[in-house]
């Protein structure tokens, strides 16, 4: 098994983020430094993450969060306060994907790798909603630029789809996550966004959720 998807399936982290902790030197198969691309075999091969043994397969565990503003999307709060912080749990769980600190809603944290890489990886296209206030009003002509898709810093992004535009205020549905992408798409053609909350993830709606609130959830319940 390849020590990336090892790593995602323990629990440790997602597939991408677990190569950022084999790089950083983090993890040791057999009291070796692994490398990129290392295998290991979970009955014979011990793995350690920060000199602790990590032991595969634990349940998967899947919590739906309404973030509050002022909250950051990680483990650690070199940034702010954690959403970590807002949980109770005996496992270790992670956020899956961005949403940063001036924004709120519909947040999931988790210890499955597989479900954090599909849910986060543009190519299996899986919608995001938010609702979005504005300074005012989009224009139409603006509406079809952000559906046929526009650049940012030389990258052609994935159109997106508006589903309701008026009283200054949309909602957007997205099938990638770059880097605070609703601020600076409409930041560009003009817009200032007051307010941006996440409403849905595949199938997964915040619905009456409070801020600060979270429940378990199924998989299944997500796509």
């Amino acid at each position: 098994m390849r020590l990336q998807k090892f790593l995602s399936q323990a629990g440790i982290a997602s597939r991408r983020k677990a190569e950022d902790l084999i790089r950083q030197g983090q993890i040791t198969i057999n009291n070796e430094l692994a490398k990129i691309g290392s295998k290991v075999d979970p009955q014979i091969d011990t793995v350690k993450y920060k000199n602790k043994i990590i032991k595969p397969n634990p349940e998967k565990i899947y919590i739906a969060l309404n973030k509050p503003i002022g909250y950051v999307s990680s483990t650690v709060s070199n940034h702010g306060k954690s959403v970590i912080n807002l949980i109770k749990s005996e496992q270790k769980l992670y956020p899956v994907g961005r949403l940063d600190k001036d924004s709120g809603g519909l947040l999931l944290l988790t210890n499955d790798g597989d479900l954090a890489q599909e849910v986060t990886h543009a190519k299996f296209n899986h919608e995001k909603e938010y609702f979005v206030v504005l300074d005012k009003d989009l224009k139409t002509e603006d509406i079809h630029r952000l559906e046929r898709g526009i650049t940012l810093r030389e990258k052609k992004l994935r159109p997106v789809k508006i589903v309701m535009a008026k009283n200054k205020s949309a909602r957007i549905i997205l099938h990638e996550g770059v880097n605070r992408q609703i601020r600076r798409m409409l930041g560009k053609l003009g817009y200032t966004v007051i307010k941006l909350k996440r409403i849905r993830i595949g199938r997964l709606e915040l619905g009456d959720l409070k801020p600060g609130q979270w429940k378990k959830i199924k998989k299944k319940e997500i796509f």
